[in-house]
């Protein structure tokens, strides 16, 4: 599918399983997310625009180079807060910019309750973490927001995807929400249960980081 990147690496792929075994420690469990946050991020930054600097070493002058776009991080509350400090280490002149969805258990659509978004200064490329990709409504409704904030470019990080969420979400970048996006997942999972959880999936993404229970 074009612009969805399911990154195919060993590295993901071994902690991608520990990361759904039932017996990780929410301990082991936070520390996962963050490897594979960073993986993610490094591919997702390969396209990034980089502006000429120099550099004083030691010894001499040398070229060097910096980001060009300004960047904001956008962790879909609560779970995309586990990602975010792997992917300021990365770029750490990064804003962050929280967004607070919720899925309605009844009708499985997100409800916004937060948004921490200013009403100027669009930044120039939103990544939107989340660490996982259901149904697609939080990261639809995160495009939503972002699109009326202004933003030109966004990314889209998650670990792990439905392929339903991915389709979903690919008909609204289609329908010209932001014709550029990128999706990038560690993997995708074939399907959906009643409780429009994903299967095999890692259960709840948010209880396992923060010790809790749905």
């Amino acid at each position: 599918m074009p612009g969805v990147f399911e990154v195919d690496h060993p590295l993901i792929a071994c902690h991608l399983s520990r990361l759904r075994d039932k017996s990780t420690s929410p301990e082991e469990f936070r520390a996962l997310v963050r490897r594979l946050a960073t993986l993610l991020a490094y591919e997702a930054t390969q396209d990034l625009d980089t502006v000429e600097t120099s550099v004083e070493t030691p010894l001499t002058t040398t070229p060097g180079s910096k980001l060009a776009p300004r960047i904001g991080l956008v962790p879909i509350l609560r779970a995309g807060l586990g990602m975010v400090d792997p992917v300021l280490d990365l770029i750490p002149t990064a804003e962050v910019w929280h967004l607070g969805l919720y899925r309605d258990e009844e009708t499985a659509q997100p409800v916004e309750y937060y948004s921490k978004l200013p009403p100027q200064r669009p930044v120039d490329v939103a990544l939107v973490v989340d660490p996982m990709l259901a149904t697609g409504g939080s990261v639809m409704a995160a495009l939503d927001t972002l699109k009326q904030w202004g933003v030109g470019q966004v990314k889209i990080l998650s670990i792990i995807a439905s392929e339903e969420g991915i389709k979903n979400v690919e008909a609204q970048l289609q329908d010209n929400q932001f014709p550029n996006a990128q999706v990038y997942v560690c993997k995708i999972d074939p399907v959906l249960n009643d409780q429009k959880f994903i299967v095999p999936g890692l259960g709840d993404a948010g209880d396992r980081i923060f010790h809790t229970t749905g």
